[in-house]
């Protein structure tokens, strides 16, 4: 026969074995709710107004709309109508890029609005060149994952290089503002009226990751342009104020 403290061992074992087993399920279902529920937490932070006033540009008034082209290929990827640029998010396997060809753009402040579809992945890309903006620009992602914890590739990153202080994206189909500004080589980015990104690109001088150059020796002038990386997205108030520009 079994001795009592025999019988008391395997108690006790079954019983942490029991603990261990409902914690885990505890955990797994505490990650499905936070993954997968309709009710996350709402993050505390609101669009902010379109700025107005001198020294703003509106890269979508009847004035400019027409200098945005694909500067990726000829394929018809996006439209503007009613002051509201629809990228249509057909470029599944290659990336493409709505640009702006008007003129280009160093030091300054960028207000824009945006609005995903579910699964959209978007992102909008600052002092770029037209050939290669994945390596010539830097990409402040736009994406699709409200409720989900701050990360180098979600919504406010710098992609994949600076993770935003907190994830303040709105759920899909809402509209988020994205407050932007560049001066030399310090970056401030503002989501829904809450600043996420303080940083110095001048700190930055090694290579990362699929980046050939070091964000310390990006160009300091470029296009702004929009990803179409598949999912819709909608764009509108892209305004922008030049900063430290002289009078000709």
């Amino acid at each position: 026969m079994p001795s009592e403290k025999g019988n008391a061992m395997k108690k006790i074992i079954a019983v942490n074995i029991i603990v261990t087993l409902v914690c885990t399920l505890l955990v797994a279902y505490g990650a499905w709710r936070f993954l997968f529920s309709e009710t996350k937490p709402r993050p505390q932070g609101a669009p902010t107004a379109a700025p107005h006033g001198e020294g703003w540009i509106d890269l979508l008034d009847a004035e400019h709309q027409s200098q945005w082209v694909n500067i990726t290929d000829s394929l018809d990827i996006f439209e503007i109508r009613d002051g509201i640029l629809h990228l249509f998010g057909k470029a599944m396997g290659k990336l493409r890029y709505a640009g702006f060809k008007g003129r280009s753009f160093s030091d300054f402040e960028l207000h824009l609005e945006f609005k995903v579809a579910p699964h959209t992945n978007s992102g909008v890309f600052l002092r770029a060149i037209e050939n290669d903006p994945v390596r010539r620009g830097f990409e402040v992602q736009v994406l699709d994952d409200y409720g989900t914890v701050p990360c180098r590739t979600g919504t406010g990153a710098i992609y994949d290089m600076v993770c935003p202080m907190y994830n303040m994206a709105l759920p899909a189909g809402e509209w988020n503002s994205y407050d932007i500004r560049c001066e030399g080589r310090e970056v401030k980015i503002t989501v829904n009226g809450v600043k996420v990104i303080d940083t110095d690109f001048s700190l930055l001088t090694k290579p990362y990751g699929k980046f050939s150059l070091a964000y310390a020796e990006l160009p300091l002038e470029g296009l702004i342009a929009l990803q179409d990386h598949g999912g819709e997205v909608w764009y509108r108030n892209i305004r922008v104020h030049p900063l430290n520009e002289t009078e000709p």
